[in-house]
């Protein structure tokens, strides 16, 4: 498939934060949708929850919406047709016209949805196993799928490779693409003694880049954790300058969280407003900066 065209900056559409924060005043070019609050039950007749399709489709009518799988158990070891990413998220992406969608590349399967991190085996016979399921993911799809890199803690048993040079054999043996998510590496980097970032960007395939996340975490019992709950780091700008020098993704979204991730993560409040419109701005001067100049090579 190619590559999707530029659209912009933008916010994940977090139903964790709906009841205070005001995503449609902003002024962003799209909306990411996390795709599981707003899906049906397996075990029920519909597609969305009740009211979510109306919900998303009045949305839709005013903002460009972005697919984010979460629970999918994409890459997990159960049939695929049976996965919720087939049964649900699909239909959903479709429904909603996003122009690509994101998943996470991590396990899951029916018996173990708290899949965060939880990151792949990093090994060829691996790359081999997901680069069959992402390619058949992306025709049923029928639009560009691009994995986001995970945050994590250990690697899992058996792993021969890096993570960067696991996810670009994965696109380069399925044609799918990458969300990276530069807070992840971030995190990473704190976290795992031999995780380079230089190495990381230098490995991955920069023109299979096709979006991009920024976020904020927190120190917790010696470990940073990306819980999407404190300002960007500066760092992580830094990151974001460092790329869009070099490559114009997609779109660039942010994430801010409730308390899903863990019972320490900072609850956001209606006191956090300034700081994500005060991010929001930051990516928006960012992309335009970068935009502007690539316009004029």
């Amino acid at each position: 498939m190619d590559r999707p065209a530029p659209i912009g900056v933008g916010i994940q559409y977090n139903p964790e934060i709906l009841d205070w924060f005001p995503f449609e005043s902003l002024r962003v070019d799209l909306f990411e949708v996390l795709l599981d609050p707003f899906m049906g039950p397996l075990d029920g007749p519909t597609v969305f929850l009740p009211g979510a399709r109306e919900r998303l489709m009045d949305l839709r009518s005013r903002h460009l919406l972005l697919a984010h799988s979460n629970y999918g158990c994409d890459f997990g070891f159960g049939e695929l047709a049976d996965t919720p990413a087939v049964r649900r998220h699909v239909p959903m992406t479709r429904a909603i016209g996003s122009p690509w969608v994101a998943n996470h590349s991590f396990y899951g399967d029916d018996s173990w949805l708290d899949i965060w991190s939880s990151p792949l085996q990093f090994s060829p016979r691996e790359v081999r196993r997901v680069a069959d399921r992402a390619r058949r993911l992306q025709e049923l799809y029928g639009v560009p799928l691009a994995h986001e890199n995970a945050a994590y803690y250990l690697r899992t048993p058996g792993s021969t490779m890096r993570e960067a040079e696991f996810m670009a054999e994965l696109v380069a043996a399925s044609g799918t693409f990458l969300h990276l998510d530069l807070h992840n590496i971030y995190a990473n980097s704190l976290n795992l003694a031999d995780f380079d970032i230089e190495d990381y960007l230098d490995t991955i395939p920069l023109d299979r880049v096709i979006a991009v996340h920024l976020a904020g975490g927190s120190w917790h019992d010696g470990l940073y954790h990306d819980w999407h709950d404190s300002p960007v780091p500066e760092p992580v700008w830094e990151l974001l300058d460092w790329l869009l020098a070099r490559v114009t993704p997609g779109a660039v979204i942010l994430e801010y969280q409730g308390r899903c991730h863990h019972e320490s993560t900072r609850l956001l409040d209606t006191g956090d407003e300034p700081m994500i419109v005060r991010d929001l701005a930051r990516a928006r001067a960012a992309w335009d900066k970068a935009t502007a100049v690539r316009g004029a090579v």
